[in-house]
């Protein structure tokens, strides 16, 4: 009986992998998507195709950890200044969708014959959409960062919260009440007190605890740590009364400055994807084959009817808080679909008397159906909207590069900072994400590379693993941040270049421990002054004068803004980031000197004995 039960148990598992790695590729290569291939697969081998799998619920309850993990890892990505500069998104336009949404589908439903409760009950299901399926997607198409995905995440975010008022109104209108003990105040206080448990334990224990993991240098146990913390906001989250996702949400976010931060999501990550892919297969063996079959007219008018409503009001918010056609139009396609969330709360509705058997299978048929559509929607925006004028055909990606130098970004910065390195015969590789200059520099026998220099993955390719130092080259302030950020967490070994926005931005990149910045105009402007005041019949030697003493007090002050920085900053010591004081550009004899000179030469050795001597 043993063995019977662990061949079953095998056999269930082999289908499961067999499935998704014969459908998966097949999808994607057609170009509907991973997704759409782990809902095949999942209604293949489901109690209404193959039969290798008749309770998909028992499924589905493990396989929504993956959410879990998929929240944890974007809290990792988000740090708490992000965060909050989300605000407004997340309060304003979140909150407005559901609202909005929420409103518009109970009126539909009404409209429909619909009692105003059973009504109340699916527009609460139906305007929560699917975190999984809209992070993956967007993570495919990486636009998890770009500004329609942000605001996408924003409104995902606030639909977790709004989950646990919506469950409470629910009871409240709730034709009999299930006596639990517990007060709605008593409820709140649980739930409040379950936020503040592990934010407290995420600011003050987390950190301290990795710290003599990390001592024992057993990566096992970081992993199981990592899940260990990630599943026990979960559980705490639960126990609130709130969503798991969100826990692990909080989890992340609260160590997401953790100088383990980078090693975290790398043990995380391989747990997360096979959990989403079984989330997705559960979600497809979850579609009832034969209801559809039976009640198609109403599956079918139902999953028109609320995914219409829905995406009129998402644009409608959209366009009010001011978004672009083509953000909105992206937002409400992403965002039609109904989520995970439903089924919990029809289920919860069910048990209170609101739903009943019937009804309940025919709206989670429904939203299983909008689910399993929506990874048609990126299709869709393809026909709605124009493609991006950039393509990549001809152009070559990083793969195993190696050289001495990693530059990042061949601006009119880049280029001009790359020629002393490639007059003195330094190796170098660089990479940029502008498809139009890397053809251009091609042209002029330039070879360089497409990656998004932010992107761990795309700088191991391009050989920063072995390079002496890293040259961040680009305009982009935010993205510069985040390339010194990944560098200084994954490869330590290598200094640090980066070209600074402005004095603000210097002082920031001072206190991530960068071995060198420089303000991006400071130099070439300083020798434009220089230029003009011999234009002017100023002296040679005066002139030059002049300008060191400009520079001199700049660089004075910029060390007293730097020490002044660092009593307010003395946190980031707790996570080992040094603070070492920034180089002064080198002092100049009275000629002047080109862009190129300036920037390749400030801040040498030489230079440094030089001032010295003088």
């Amino acid at each position: 009986m043993a063995v019977d039960t662990y061949s079953t148990e095998l056999v269930s598992a082999v289908a499961l992998l067999g499935a998704a790695v014969v459908s998966v590729p097949i999808f994607k290569r057609i170009g509907l998507g991973s997704i759409v291939g782990y809902l095949v697969a999942g209604i293949a081998i489901g109690p209404f195709g193959l039969k290798l799998f008749r309770e998909p619920e028992q499924i589905l309850g493990v396989a929504e950890f993956g959410v879990v993990l998929l929240l944890f890892v974007i809290g990792l990505e988000l740090k708490p200044s992000r965060l909050w500069a989300l605000r407004a998104d997340i309060f304003g336009l979140g909150a407005a969708q559901v609202i909005v949404c929420g409103a518009l589908l109970m009126a539909a439903g009404v409209l429909a014959g619909l009692s105003p409760g059973v009504a109340f009950v699916a527009a609460s299901g139906m305007a929560l959409s699917s975190t999984a399926i809209v992070m993956q997607i967007l993570e495919e198409r990486g636009e998890t960062t770009e500004r329609h995905g942000q605001k996408t995440f924003a409104i995902l975010l606030l639909q977790d919260l709004a989950i646990v008022p919506l469950l409470a109104a629910m009871a409240v209108i709730a034709p009999y009440q299930v006596d639990d003990g517990q007060s709605h105040l008593a409820q709140f206080g649980i739930a409040v007190g379950a936020i503040v448990g592990v934010v407290a334990v995420g600011r003050y224990l987390l950190n301290p605890l990795f710290q003599v993991l990390a001592a024992a240098k057993a990566r096992e146990i970081m992993a199981a740590a990592a899940l260990l913390v990630l599943l026990g906001a979960a559980l705490a989250m639960q126990a609130g009364g709130l969503s798991m996702a969100m826990g692990a949400f909080i989890a992340g976010v609260l160590l997401s400055e953790s100088s383990f931060r980078h090693q975290l999501e790398a043990d995380i990550e391989p747990f997360r994807g096979l959990l989403l892919g079984l989330f997705f297969l559960a979600v497809g063996m979850s579609i009832d084959l034969s209801l559809i079959a039976r009640d198609w007219p109403l599956v079918l008018a139902a999953v028109a009817i609320f995914i219409t409503v829905k995406i009129a009001g998402i644009y409608a918010v959209a366009r009010i808080f001011r978004n672009g056609h083509a953000d909105s139009l992206r937002l409400s396609l992403l965002l039609a679909q109904g989520g995970e969330f439903a089924f919990v709360m029809f289920t919860t509705a069910q048990g209170l008397g609101l739903l009943d058997a019937g009804t309940s299978a025919l709206l989670t048929a429904a939203v299983i159906v909008s689910m399993a559509l929506t990874p048609l929607a990126p299709i869709a925006l393809k026909v709605l909207l124009p493609p991006k004028p950039d393509s990549l055909d001809g152009i070559d990606v990083p793969d195993g590069l190696t050289a001495s130098a990693l530059v990042i970004g061949f601006g009119r910065f880049g280029q001009v900072a790359c020629q002393a390195l490639l007059a003195r015969g330094i190796d170098v590789s660089i990479i940029d994400s502008d498809t139009e200059m890397i053809r251009s520099a091609s042209r002029f026998g330039f070879k360089i590379y497409y990656g998004d220099g932010t992107r761990l993955d795309v700088l191991r390719a391009a050989g920063a693993a072995s390079a002496k130092i890293v040259a961040v080259c680009i305009d982009r302030r935010a993205d510069a941040d985040r390339i010194v950020e990944v560098v200084r967490a994954a490869f330590p070994l290598a200094k640090v270049l980066v070209r600074s926005y402005d004095r603000g931005h210097t002082l920031d990149l001072v206190a991530a421990g960068v071995d060198y910045q420089v303000r991006e105009t400071f130099e070439s402007a300083m020798a434009f002054g220089e230029a003009a005041l011999l234009a002017l019949g100023v002296p040679e030697n005066e002139a030059a004068d002049v300008v060191d003493g400009v520079r001199r007090r700049d660089a004075e002050r910029l060390d007293l803004q730097v020490v002044d920085g660092l009593q307010a900053g003395r946190d980031l010591m707790k996570h080992n980031v040094p603070t070492p004081t920034p180089l002064t550009p080198p002092k100049r004899r009275g000629r002047p000197l080109s862009e190129e000179t300036a920037v390749v030469a400030a801040g040498t050795e030489e230079n440094r004995r030089t001032d010295g001597e003088r």
